[in-house]
């Protein structure tokens, strides 16, 4: 069974390397640097606010609705690390790193096993080879950008987006979920024309309430 989690890991860190490539290359087209990219892959390390941030820049938007969109996306993981605290236990370094590496993956690799010891185990086994991948494809986009060409060209573009839809389908099975989901559509569409990229992200997010 301990091949079989190790296994796991190995795939969902491997598809997710390569989306890192796909946000080296949309992040050098915003304008970032290598250095500028490799830190946020680096230091955020959550894709979906990476992509978000990014993508508000590339369409113009203010660097204040960038970082909003970010965190906007990033609570989810306050959620994933509540969860998860009573089997990452260990000194406040120890924490303070696995709190870093608490994203969609690893949180579902660790907690979809039985016991506290398997869970710790896929924890530590998924993020260790999450975070080498998706910083090792941010690197390889970025410096592979120009060969690339235009990310929309390659439908890089729509990486993320479809990346996300298909994280979030799962989860609107419901009546009431569905009407979130419409009520959070409904309001980025209005907010559109009038305010500047990003905004319309952290307005819809008002659906929830």
């Amino acid at each position: 069974m301990r091949s079989a989690l190790i296994r796991d890991a190995i795939v969902i860190s491997t598809a997710v390397g390569a989306f890192g490539v796909s946000f080296g290359v949309l992040a050098a087209s915003a304008g970032l640097s290598v250095p500028q990219a490799m830190a946020m892959s680096l230091f955020v390390f959550t894709g979906a606010s990476q992509f978000a941030a990014v993508s508000v820049v590339s369409a113009g938007g203010a660097l204040s609705a960038a970082v909003g969109s970010g965190l906007m996306l990033a609570m989810r993981n306050t959620a994933y690390t509540l969860a998860l605290a009573p089997t990452l236990r260990g000194s406040v370094w120890r924490r303070a790193l696995a709190a870093h590496l608490v994203v969609d993956e690893t949180a579902a690799m660790a907690l979809a096993q039985s016991s506290p010891d398997r869970r710790r185990l896929a924890f530590w086994v998924t993020a260790g080879l999450l975070f080498t991948l998706w910083n090792a494809g941010t690197l390889a986009g970025a410096l592979g950008a120009q060969r690339f060409g235009d990310p929309a060209r390659l439908g890089l573009d729509v990486a993320f987006p479809a990346a996300f839809v298909a994280l979030v389908a799962p989860l609107v099975r419901r009546g009431d979920a569905r009407m979130v989901a419409a009520l959070g559509i409904v309001i980025a569409l209005v907010c559109v024309p009038f305010v500047p990229a990003g905004v319309p992200v952290i307005a819809a997010a008002a659906a929830a309430v």
